[in-house]
């Protein structure tokens, strides 16, 4: 995941997927954060939602392993305190009331290091909700990717697959092999508009550019539009694309 995050372009994140903080906003009601509080954000890109969370009063760390997240969070939120760290060897211990996240344990592939890591983060009676690609997540576009790669004659490794994209029942028993109560898990479609008219070449380029590390430099461009070509009669709706999304919502407590 290092080699992935470092690659990311905070300000293409900013300008053309504003969407995956807006889609947050509903997860921050179920999170209910209240005055005083200490939480987690956990995976928190450029800060909007740490900035949020912050408005209600509660006292925010935000985290992320891409340093080009966390220095564009420190830029645009000088006053919340951001530090670059990776999800699965966290050193908190028993200091927050609660851990938040939204749209980044599907790039964690090991996610048991990663719930063991929040759930040592929690005091007890500490919440951790999340929201989270599952099951079925951008399969229309991440096979479009696959395919056109084997089309033009290159061999695609699973191990360039950047995601980690489960079951409800499979993120719910690791949950709870980490010891958490899980009291809420629910699997659902999220049909996603993505900005503008080159919105498949913006979402490769930001989220799955490491599928294409088996393919030379010269080629890619080639790939990529005939990849949204094939889409287009897939996810291109009355004049915009619509990624097809499926997300996972937990809430967890930690009850010892």
């Amino acid at each position: 995941m290092e080699k992935i995050s470092n690659t990311w372009n905070a300000n293409l994140y900013d300008s053309k997927h504003s969407f995956v903080s807006m889609y947050g906003e509903s997860l921050i009601e179920l999170l209910a954060p209240k005055k005083g509080e200490r939480i987690l954000d956990l995976g928190c890109g450029t800060g909007d939602l740490a900035k949020q969370l912050s408005d209600y009063g509660s006292e925010i760390t935000g985290v992320d392993q891409s340093e080009k997240m966390i220095e564009q969070a420190r830029r645009k939120y000088p006053e919340i305190k951001f530090i670059v760290q990776d999800a699965t060897k966290l050193t908190f211990h028993r200091e927050f009331d609660a851990v938040f996240s939204n749209a980044a344990l599907h790039w964690i592939k090991q996610p048991m290091q990663t719930l063991t890591c929040i759930y040592n983060s929690l005091k007890q009676g500490g919440r951790f909700v999340a929201e989270f690609g599952g099951k079925g997540n951008v399969k229309a576009i991440s096979d479009a990717v696959i395919y056109q790669i084997e089309e033009e004659g290159f061999t695609f490794n699973m191990d360039l697959f950047p995601w980690f994209f489960s079951s409800i029942a499979e993120y719910s028993s690791l949950m709870e092999q980490a010891g958490f109560r899980v009291t809420l898990a629910q699997h659902f479609d999220r049909p996603t508009p993505l900005d503008g008219e080159g919105a498949i070449k913006n979402w490769i380029e930001m989220f799955g550019s490491s599928m294409l590390a088996v393919v030379p430099d010269n080629k890619k461009a080639d790939i990529i539009a005939k990849v949204e070509n094939n889409l287009k009669e897939v996810l291109y709706r009355d004049g915009k694309w619509i990624g097809d999304y499926k997300r996972i919502r937990v809430i967890g407590f930690k009850e010892k």
